[in-house]
């Protein structure tokens, strides 16, 4: 099966479980991400504090919905889970229309949409559907059941760590969170296991690369708490990864220091590729990177993405589902952060062991023995390659640093810095 073909029956199958912040639909989740790639998962206990925060307890859901006052069955959680508020805590009983609409959440500027809402911190229940919906209800007495708890549980949290051949490490983050959305949910860890799998079967890593799945925010957070000053000493750049599966460019937002190897390294990649991309700053607004790039960490963290969250008419919004995304876009993200990850993993900083002057390239095999013209392209960008590795390779400039002054791209010039190497021209600095 091809990897879009794949994708979308993993998409199919996480579709319509109903996730939130803690509960087994994180778990179910997680479980067949797992099928993609193996996971570590570790559970965190309610009440746990984390920083400024507390791990909130777990959200069992097991049913709701209303009966109207002709007996129908209505705004049916097992139908649509975007229905509940999500979180929302337990509550049956019978109230009149004028009642329930305290407890009702539509979008009259977007009537056919049913609205995104949820609670976390704060107990109530309530039911979300169109305005359209919403405006045709007839009056009378409508019962509602909203079967759920909140118990003294765990929060989930599931991580791959791919060893390299060094302890520096590259982060890709994503969140498990939301219920029935397509990009701005399961775009996210659907890639990231995607790539997951992809580096998992390079037959060599020079560094190490750590997935991490957990519910946004209050996840993050968590997983800081827990793996925070092993990041600090270890991390050399990371990636968090959400709403990558519109048809449109890819867009780079940088980390909170804007010129971290994070930064660099995925500028670098996307300009030497015919990707439409585009590059925009860091906000504390975003997503999970507000966590990592936090003044107390200040982590080399960047975000990737494909139709930013708040940028596209469809967030939060039943109307963000299977027919908004694309599926070959999904395939493609997982390229581009694969590509990524290529530069970061080739990225060295190297020595020229014959600085004065421009050493002898011919007596070791890493020049043209015949002179004058040269019609070969390829052999040409070889040539120029090698002299700016010679003239550029101080011991203190790395190869995108390189890459940004030639033009070539990382791979070719760390092929060619890695020949020096075996020739003894060149030695590793780091």
């Amino acid at each position: 099966m091809e990897e879009c073909e794949l994708l979308e029956a993993y998409f199919d199958r996480l579709w319509p479980i109903m996730r939130s912040i803690t509960g087994d639909g994180v778990r179910k989740t997680h479980d067949i991400l797992n099928e993609i790639v193996p996971l570590d998962r570790t559970e965190i206990p309610s009440g746990i504090k984390v920083f400024d925060w507390t791990v909130p307890k777990e959200w069992v859901f097991r049913e709701a919905y209303l009966i109207d006052p002709d007996g129908n069955r209505i705004l049916d959680a097992a139908t649509n889970t975007l229905h509940l508020v999500n979180y929302s805590i337990p509550f049956k009983g019978t109230m009149s229309r004028s009642e329930l609409d305290n407890y009702l959440y539509s979008l009259p500027e977007q009537p056919d949409a049913i609205p995104y809402v949820t609670s976390y911190y704060r107990p109530r229940w309530g039911f979300c559907l169109t305005h359209a919906q919403r405006e045709a209800l007839p009056e009378g007495d409508y019962q509602v059941v909203v079967d759920t708890d909140l118990i003294d549980g765990s929060l989930t949290l599931s991580e791959c760590v791919l060893e390299g051949e060094t302890s520096e490490e590259v982060l890709l983050s994503t969140y498990t969170c939301h219920p029935s959305m397509a990009n701005n949910e399961l775009s996210g860890p659907l890639v990231v296991a995607a790539l997951a799998a992809r580096l998992r079967a390079w037959p060599n890593r020079r560094l190490t690369y750590r997935f991490v799945f957990a519910p946004e925010t209050i996840g993050a957070i968590t997983y800081l708490s827990l793996r925070g000053e092993h990041l600090r000493n270890n991390l050399i750049a990371g990636y968090v990864v959400t709403c990558v599966g519109l048809d449109t460019e890819l867009t780079f937002q940088q980390s909170r220091n804007g010129n971290t190897l994070a930064d660099r390294a995925a500028r670098n990649t996307f300009e030497k590729t015919d990707r439409r991309f585009n590059v925009r700053p860091f906000h504390p607004t975003g997503s999970d990177e507000r966590q990592y790039c936090s003044i107390g960490f200040d982590l080399p963290v960047g975000s990737l993405l494909r139709g930013a969250y708040n940028q596209y008419e469809e967030y939060h919004t039943s109307l963000d589902n299977k027919d908004l995304i694309s599926f070959e876009a999904l395939s493609e993200s997982v390229s581009a952060l694969e590509e990524i990850c290529r530069t970061l993993d080739a990225n060295r900083t190297y020595r020229n062991l014959e600085p004065f002057c421009e050493p002898n390239l011919g007596s070791r095999d890493l020049y043209p023995t015949l002179g004058g013209t040269i019609s070969d392209q390829d052999i040409k960008n070889r040539v120029r390659a090698m002299l700016w590795l010679c003239n550029a390779c101080d011991g203190e400039t790395d190869l995108i640093e390189v890459s940004e002054k030639c033009g070539y791209p990382v791979s070719l010039l760390s092929t060619l810095a890695e020949e020096c190497v075996d020739k003894k021209l060149f030695a590793v600095s780091g």
